[in-house]
């Protein structure tokens, strides 16, 4: 099982990666951290843990953001790779206005759409290259 977490913290590291780095060179592509940011406000408010800071915002939604899909890759990508990220792809799309957030960082268009899937496809196989040089 210890390989199959840090086969999904490559994965997910990788994601992010991904993910920051096309976000911060390119126009009209995914903001999945915008997405994690609201969905984080949205869990705080309701508590007395605050996070006004945006850096601060930015750096705690990035830690949960690798550590949700640490977990996720790990028990799920090692097997099922291509499947895993589909879903955690497709996921991030149709299930943000399902839980009251603002679905248009990652579906504002099927540019992003088509990105977002690509990038939880993209940490799956990751994920599944590692394990297979770990185990």
């Amino acid at each position: 099982m210890v390989k199959k977490m840090l086969a999904g913290l490559g994965g997910a590291i990788a994601l992010n990666l991904l993910h920051e780095i096309i976000r911060k060179n390119f126009s009209n592509v995914p903001h999945i951290n915008e997405l994690g940011e609201e969905a984080l406000q949205k869990v705080t408010d309701s508590t007395p843990l605050q996070i006004s800071d945006p850096d601060k915002l930015y750096a705690a939604t990035l830690a949960g953001d690798i550590v949700s899909n640490a977990v996720y890759y790990g028990t799920t990508a090692t097997s099922h790779h291509f499947t895993s990220g589909l879903a955690a792809g497709i996921g991030a799309i149709v299930l943000p206005q399902k839980m009251g957030l603002n679905d248009q960082p990652v579906a504002e268009n099927n540019q992003k759409k088509i990105m977002t899937v690509g990038y939880y496809l993209f940490g799956a196989l990751v994920t599944k290259l590692i394990y297979d040089k770990i185990k």
